[in-house]
């Protein structure tokens, strides 16, 4: 099969060496110009130029030079694996198969670019990823497969996406790609009256509350782990939390401190109260500083028992 994929990132090469692996020969890879500001080059990039594959940044997907391009490639399929720019429909039309994109949701639930991160943060017990057509709506066209997975009360955002999602979602396009070229697959209108769009879970949605009950403050934190990190303050200083525990208090009697107040400094964490319990910090980062245990942490930033972090 000759393949064209748009990407980025991890999940790009990914997908790009899975269908080179098994011997599809891929034409045309398309990505995101350079990023002045970023730290490191872009994989995806990178791993096609040393495949000796025809590598194509453009600008924007929109106008005729990206057309062109992707006509020239005689592509049967155009796949598309964590894509950055708007894809028009009458490049993604080219392809003789037309062009299958990956989602990690459940469409047309937890539409967006923050799905999983939702999802975890709304306290789900399931997720999974969609293989669509992509339309000019986000995350809108007709279903052609989806995967299932559980959401663990423990789990975070790094563990479902990278111990589940990623890995089956490669697998998955691979899957797709197939029924899509024999002509097997059914092409599924997303019930709109289950619909939802959520934007980027950016720092404000990050932020901790502690007046919030305990469980939603457990699930926020690890929506939030390991990016964008959820995060709190303690005197005007940035206190980002990642690895924590969950405390409930089953009586009153158990009740410690305040919403917000330290309430234990240990030799390997510290305990906020909330409402229904407490939450122990086990890895964070204060202002500049490095990840480190949530006792360095304490240490560093001069955390107290009786502090209280901002609401």
């Amino acid at each position: 099969m000759r393949v064209a994929l748009i990407g980025s990132q991890d999940f790009g090469k990914a997908a790009l060496e899975a269908f080179l692996e098994r011997g599809d020969e891929v034409v045309a890879v398309f990505c995101p110009p350079d990023n002045p500001k970023a730290t490191k080059p872009e994989i995806l990039k990178e791993t096609a130029l040393a495949r000796g594959l025809n590598m194509l940044q453009f600008p924007s997907l929109k106008g005729p030079e990206a057309a062109n391009a992707m006509r020239d490639s005689k592509a049967d399929i155009c796949v598309m694996a964590y894509v950055l720019q708007f894809v028009p429909q009458d490049l993604v039309k080219i392809p003789r198969f037309g062009t299958i994109q990956y989602h990690p949701s459940l469409l047309p639930k937890y539409r967006g670019p923050s799905a999983i991160g939702w999802s975890i943060a709304l306290g789900e017990t399931k997720t999974g990823l969609t293989i669509f057509r992509p339309s000019d709506g986000l995350d809108e066209g007709e279903i052609i497969l989806q995967k299932e997975v559980p959401i663990g009360p423990d789990d975070t955002l790094g563990q479902v996406y990278f111990n589940h999602l990623f890995p089956l979602g490669v697998k998955a396009l691979l899957e797709a790609a197939d029924l899509v070229a024999a002509g097997k697959h059914q092409e599924i209108v997303q019930d709109e009256s289950q619909a939802n769009y959520e934007g980027w879970f950016d720092q404000a949605a990050a932020r901790i509350h502690w007046s919030n009950h305990v469980s939603q403050i457990y699930n926020l934190i690890r929506a939030c782990n390991p990016a964008p990190g959820a995060w709190t303050a303690l005197s005007g200083e940035k206190v980002q939390i990642y690895d924590v525990r969950k405390h409930v208090t089953p009586t009153y009697g158990s009740v410690k401190g305040k919403p917000g107040e330290v309430v234990e400094v240990s030799s390997d964490s510290f305990k906020v109260a909330c409402h229904g319990g407490q939450i122990e910090v086990l890895k964070a980062k204060a202002g500049k500083g490095s990840k480190v245990s949530g006792a360095e942490c304490a240490s560093a930033a001069g955390i107290q028992v009786g502090q209280f972090f901002d609401a």
